[in-house]
């Protein structure tokens, strides 16, 4: 009877600001009628929630918690839902999220400039709300950096090409958003060698990228961001050096 309970709809995870209320929704099929109990994880405790028997739960957010689901039939079969984080921002600035906010993504932390020497550890760190709980991709110098792709970039041991300008692209099923672009200084350069000609033999050919998504009289742009990074590339590939500048 392995497959007398199936899931039809798994819980999501959702990452709100405190007292903001929501629901978490499991829907499962099977041969009986189905019974629901939802359990919550606070770090290293799991328990049964009193009362909370149906397959939706709704929640007042308070403090970051995990979720899960147990669906059993009149046979004793039993499955569990995923489990999900409900991520609770207990300080968020007035104003976030907008008033008619419908889940999508909202950064409530920016990374910061950094200047690190070599060898030593990279940490950047944004965050972000969002229903459900958005996604994190980071991006060096306008190039996707495959393996970082939570809110938290770590590097170990950094090198000089480690240097640049980062940003992390925060998305969910409503849209994207991206953070503040900020500077990576790794060692003791006191300019990025790429804007540097030394040699008389050489033209360098530099272009200069600007993206404004923040206009005072005017509609935002669709993507300037990811328009920038595109051309970025494409200008590097025809010898350019190029300097992207954002808002």
């Amino acid at each position: 009877f392995s497959t007398a309970i199936t899931i039809t709809e798994q819980p999501v995870s959702v990452s709100v600001p405190v007292g903001y209320s929501f629901t978490l929704r499991c829907r499962a099929r099977g041969r009986t009628s189905l019974q629901y109990q939802w359990f919550c994880q606070y770090q290293s405790d799991c328990r049964l929630i009193p009362g909370a028997t149906n397959q939706d739960l709704p929640i007042i957010a308070e403090q970051t918690q995990l979720y899960t689901c147990r669906v059993n039939d009149l046979h004793r079969n039993a499955v569990f839902s995923d489990w999900v984080k409900v991520e609770v921002h207990q300080c968020v600035a007035r104003g976030l999220p907008p008033r008619l906010w419908q889940g999508e993504p909202v950064i409530v932390l920016n990374p910061s400039e950094q200047r690190v020497e070599v060898g030593q550890p990279l940490h950047l760190q944004c965050a972000a709300m969002g229903v459900p709980a958005p996604s994190y991709q980071w991006y060096r110098n306008g190039n996707l950096l495959e393996q970082q792709k939570r809110k938290k970039l770590w590097i170990t041991h950094t090198k000089v090409s480690d240097s640049g300008t980062y940003l992390c692209c925060v998305s969910n099923s409503h849209g994207e958003h991206w953070t503040n672009a900020v500077d990576v200084h790794i060692g003791e350069q006191s300019q990025p060698a790429s804007l540097c000609c030394t040699s008389p033999a050489v033209r360098c050919k530099i272009a200069l990228l600007v993206g404004n998504n923040r206009y005072q009289h005017h509609p935002n742009l669709m993507a300037p961001v990811r328009d920038v990074f595109e051309l970025s590339h494409l200008l590097k590939h025809l010898g350019f050096q190029v300097v992207s500048l954002l808002d």
